[in-house]
């Protein structure tokens, strides 16, 4: 938090610091996980930030989960149950379950007060998912859950928090767990994971998920779009059992649409999706510098 009262400091890096008006405070405290600040600011909207770091903007939030979402259900040939790790503004439910195919999604997410708080002054994020009969909400860690759970799932997606020093989120982006993720997909099942800042300097999160995933995987096809309220290019990456984003069609892609009668989109598109996967040359090659994580070395950001 910044010193002035009517303004919020996000400190990036001690080298990068951004200072945001707040108009109106909608909450600030702590639940039993993290720092919460909701407040509306005039050119993000309304903005969840967690832990100090900015989580979600309605002026671009769509761009975010869209990204996130619709490559990896698009990619299946019929997704039916999808499990969502985090995501506590209900927006990555939301975005799933468009697609008319899908019958059931179950999320988990570890914090039952920031998903109160969110259905209460963020509800344009969820959209009344949360509502959905087709909706199974889960408040445990999500660790222990892929480890415990008895149903195999079509598509997974991780929607966690960056994994800083005392996250819960640290031991949800080793080898070990995304093996056990490995197990509880069906055979043609889909991983796709938000995997951070894919920006020239900060970058090695994103690389060390993509290396560790190929030791699962085998198929891992990372992506990337830019966030305007991050102020950054975004790195998703997409991990499968068996199908290939890359081998869709644009008008397979719109045929899917219509299909599963996906109403709403305001980012993705037919003619988008493919273009996901053009990575810069930059990245391209520091991929090949990931390391592997595992629960005995795990990525913890010290920024």
């Amino acid at each position: 938090m910044g010193n002035e009262e009517n303004y919020y400091t996000e400190t990036y890096t001690e080298n990068v610091i951004r200072r945001f008006k707040i108009d109106k405070l909608y909450y600030r405290g702590k639940t039993d996980h993290q720092q919460v600040d909701c407040f509306y600011n005039q050119f993000l909207g309304k903005a969840l930030f967690l832990d100090e770091k900015i989580q979600s903007a309605q002026v671009d939030e769509y761009i975010y989960h869209e990204s996130l979402v619709h490559p990896a259900l698009m990619t299946h040939p019929s997704p039916r149950r999808t499990l969502v790790l985090g995501g506590g503004e209900g927006a990555t439910l939301r975005e799933a379950l468009k697609h008319g195919s899908v019958e059931k999604v179950t999320m988990v997410d570890i914090d039952k007060k920031l998903v109160e708080l969110c259905q209460e002054y963020l509800p344009e994020w969820s959209e009344g998912a949360f509502s959905s009969p087709k909706t199974d909400l889960f408040f445990e860690d999500a660790r222990r859950f892929v480890e415990e759970t008895q149903q195999k799932y079509d598509v997974i997606i991780s929607d966690l928090t960056e994994p800083l020093e005392e996250s819960p989120s640290v031991y949800l982006f080793t080898e070990e767990f995304f093996s056990r993720v490995f197990e509880v997909l069906e055979a043609d099942g889909l991983f796709v994971l938000q995997a951070g800042s894919t920006d020239p300097f900060y970058n090695q999160f994103y690389c060390s998920l993509a290396k560790t995933l190929e030791r699962v995987f085998p198929l891992v096809r990372p992506y990337w779009t830019f966030v305007l309220s991050f102020a950054l290019p975004w790195g998703f990456i997409l991990a499968s059992r068996s199908e290939d984003p890359l081998k869709l069609t644009e008008d397979e892609i719109s045929a899917i649409i219509r299909s599963r009668k996906i109403k709403k989109l305001k980012f993705y598109h037919p003619g988008l999706h493919r273009g996901y996967f053009a990575l810069p040359l930059y990245l391209k090659e520091d991929l090949e510098e990931g390391k592997i994580l595992t629960d005995k070395n795990p990525f913890i950001w010290k920024l």
